[in-house]
């Protein structure tokens, strides 16, 4: 019998998630869920095998406005990508609105009306992604009340994740990677890159709190782990509640039979002497304007993902 290989030891604890645009990489991984954002999107339609599907979305619906063709190519795409696996697919709210409640609302409604209008049951097979600012995290309260589930992403501090919890959202996306880049950028030349890895990755290390905070208070929100920069990252959240891992990586773990083991333990945290945090926006502000890691990457992340949505709409008007 052939060794067990790490991706096959990482689904014993945790619910493998793919990371990508690129659906036709999903078969042979056999992900549940799948995770997408405007760069990926954007990724993905300048490759030929999927340019098509731009083409397709801009000629079909040449009367609309560009963002409203915008939604449409992001859905054919999670619908694509809902025909391959048997969970959920995450689809995002353009990062343009991360500062207004009332209009990320719109446009998931939208979103969502269009995954119905395919025939896809929106309330077990979609999540709607959105930034973690006050205002997205607003809207999620507002979106999961009724019965449309949310993904908060661009999660960076403790102080998201509790007004994440604490609005009831569906699941959030702590973002590993981002907080390690951020870390070994500020260290410098002082960075000890064995030193700081595995369980003492900074952002593996952001991930364990969130999980370990909501398991001791009961908190339904499923924390996924995302923006991996290695395996290593990955190996030491086995156990958190999903992983959401880009192909290569993917790849990676397919062909490695390393031992991996059990990192997080949701029965353990339960035990654990963890006060439990009450945060009103004025708190949360402050909490966020306190952590200088995450309120850069929070607005580098939106900055980023705007440009990318941008550049798309760029795409399609070109055609």
């Amino acid at each position: 019998m052939s060794p067990m290989t790490q991706l096959d030891a990482l689904r014993q604890w945790t619910i493998v998630v793919a990371d990508t645009g690129d659906f036709r990489q999903l078969a042979q991984f056999k992900p549940q869920d799948a995770t997408t954002n405007p760069s990926l999107i954007l990724k993905a339609v300048q490759k030929p095998e999927y340019r098509p599907l731009l083409d397709e979305a801009v000629a079909k619906h040449s009367g609309l406005t560009v963002d409203e063709v915008t939604d449409r190519l992001l859905v054919r795409f999670g619908v694509e990508i809902l025909s391959l696996i048997p969970g959920r697919v995450s689809t995002e709210v353009d990062a343009r609105l991360s500062f207004d409640t009332a209009a990320t609302v719109a446009r998931a409604d939208r979103i969502v009306a269009l995954y119905r209008a395919e025939g896809i049951d929106v309330e077990k097979r979609v999540l709607i992604k959105i930034a973690a600012t006050w205002e997205g995290i607003e809207a999620a309260r507002i979106l999961e009340k009724k019965g449309i589930h949310t993904n908060l992403t661009l999660l960076f501090a403790f102080a998201q994740a509790v007004a994440c919890g604490a609005a009831g959202v569906k699941l959030i996306s702590p973002f590993v990677g981002r907080i390690y880049d951020w870390h070994k950028k500020s260290a410098g030349a002082t960075w000890d890159e064995s030193a700081r890895a595995g369980a003492n990755d900074p952002g593996v290390q952001s991930v364990r709190q969130i999980f370990d905070y909501y398991k001791r208070h009961g908190i339904a929100t499923e924390v996924m782990g995302a923006s991996f920069r290695n395996v290593g990252q990955i190996a030491a959240l086995a156990g958190c509640d999903l992983l959401t891992i880009s192909p290569d990586l993917l790849a990676e773990l397919a062909a490695s039979d390393a031992p991996l083991s059990h990192a997080l333990d949701a029965e353990a945290a339960k035990t654990r002497d963890i006060a439990e945090v009450t945060l009103d926006e004025p708190a949360f502000r402050f909490a966020l304007n306190e952590d200088a890691m995450a309120t850069e990457k929070l607005a580098e992340g939106i900055r980023a993902f705007a440009a990318d949505a941008v550049k798309l709409e760029k795409l399609m008007e070109a055609v």
